[in-house]
């Protein structure tokens, strides 16, 4: 079956690298107005909530391997859908994905529910590979798009929202320990080295 996936291995390794950005989440971008460089945040004065839910990062979110403990990347959108019938009801499954560019591994299945929210991915149930302990919690992200939005929403001062009747972001729900400013420094700090964790291509 390796050879009916040619293009998996590159593709593993651009998404590792955090090289490959919104082409397929359609995430909005973010108004910050100190931009944020790669590995290194200036705390910024100006930052406006995109109101994104955490849902639109769940499209390619890396994991720790179950075969080698190397990062692998779960992938939710396989081209066109596939879908089986769920045994004992009228329900359908979706196919997902589980490569490996370390190890060459991959797995597919098909799920027919997610849970978003907590350091594992939403399908697998495997442990992110971006997560740092912080203030004796654990900060998590499911990719590179992700954490980008959460280091430049906790290095701001001005954090911007607009009224959404009925809408909570992603940003809105999350702890109060990670908004709070004199948590801010040692937030950042863990941010850098989950982002220091990733693979280099």
């Amino acid at each position: 079956m390796e050879a009916r996936f040619p293009t998996a291995r590159p593709v593993l390794v651009t998404l590792c690298a955090g090289t490959l950005m919104a082409r397929r989440s359609g995430v909005p971008a973010f108004r910050h107005d100190d931009r944020v460089s790669t590995g290194s945040v200036r705390i910024g004065d100006r930052f406006r909530d995109p109101l994104v839910r955490v849902d639109r990062f769940a499209d390619d979110v890396l994991v720790r391997c179950p075969a080698c403990d190397g990062c692998a990347v779960v992938l939710r959108n396989l081209g066109d859908p596939e879908h089986a019938p769920k045994s004992g009801s009228g329900a359908l499954e979706v196919r997902r994905r589980l490569r490996c560019g370390a190890c060459g591994s991959f797995k597919d299945e098909f799920t027919s529910a997610s849970l978003m929210g907590g350091p594992v991915d939403p399908f697998f149930r495997l442990p992110l590979w971006l997560q740092a302990d912080c203030r004796g919690h654990v900060l998590w992200a499911y990719n590179v798009r992700h954490l980008d939005l959460l280091e430049s929403y906790v290095a701001a001062r001005l954090r911007e929202r607009r009224a959404v009747p009925g809408s909570m972001s992603m940003l809105a729900r999350l702890p109060k320990w990670l908004k709070s400013a004199k948590n801010r420094d040692e937030a950042l700090r863990a941010m850098n080295r989950m982002r220091a964790s990733l693979p280099h291509s």
